[in-house]
């Protein structure tokens, strides 16, 4: 299931793009010198890669609890589930909510802080850059994040939410030095097959839960997270 972190990723860096594609636009990069340009886009996206990991590390905690508990399989069924009814259901039933007013103070600090690193070109501001753009609420990340749940361990939630960040950075590098490479109609078919793939992935995760005895797809019930045999050797 670790593959479909860094597809999913890949697949839904075109929302990114629209999201935090103007916060890589102004990255406070050096226009001149390109290696050194290159070190500090690197820099950046190890900051976005370190928040991921964050909360793939929390999230992944609390999926050690589900299996800990013996409900893993039912909530990789629920996680898979949950993805397709998020991406299925149309965006202004969620627009009637605000679900980011509880930590709105919270939010609001990382905005501002994040708009105060752009005025400092040093490697820790990128970083920082970074860090706190992923910290901000996105729709593509709440779903990774229930991949990371669906982890039986908290180094696998952290390596879900790893790999899914590394599929963003290909084409959030890309809007760094070509914005204009990615022309808008482009960037609407590719929005439009995102939900596709996120119900895909959340088949996958429906499969896994089932324990049908398929190898790598859905194993069975004994062999879902550990040996179906002992090695005693």
């Amino acid at each position: 299931m670790l593959y479909s972190a860094f597809i999913f990723g890949l697949i839904s860096s075109l929302h990114c793009i629209g999201m935090c594609g103007p916060i890589a636009m102004m990255l406070p990069v050096d226009r001149q010198n390109e290696a050194k340009k290159v070190i500090q886009i690197i820099t950046y996206h190890l900051g976005r890669l370190a928040a991921y990991a964050t909360i793939g590390l929390i999230f992944g905690l609390l999926g050690r609890g589900f299996f800990l508990a013996g409900l893993q399989q039912k909530m990789s069924i629920f996680i898979g589930l949950a993805m397709i009814a998020i991406v299925l259901t149309p965006e202004k039933v969620f627009s009637k909510y605000n679900f980011s007013k509880p930590v709105y103070k919270i939010i609001s600090w990382v905005k501002s802080s994040l708009g105060n690193q752009f005025k400092d070109r040093s490697y820790k501001s990128l970083f920082t850059i970074g860090l706190l753009n992923g910290f901000l609420p996105c729709g593509m990340v709440y779903v990774a994040l229930f991949g990371a749940i669906a982890m039986q361990s908290a180094s696998l939630g952290v390596l879900y939410m790893l790999l899914f960040g590394l599929g963003t950075i290909p084409l959030m590098t890309v809007v760094v030095y070509v914005n204009s490479l990615i022309k808008l109609p482009f960037r609407n078919k590719i929005q439009k097959a995102i939900p596709y793939v996120a119900v895909i992935i959340g088949a996958l995760f429906i499969l896994r839960g089932l324990g049908l005895g398929i190898p790598y797809i859905s194993p069975s019930n004994m062999s879902l997270f550990v040996q179906s045999t002992p090695n005693c050797h």
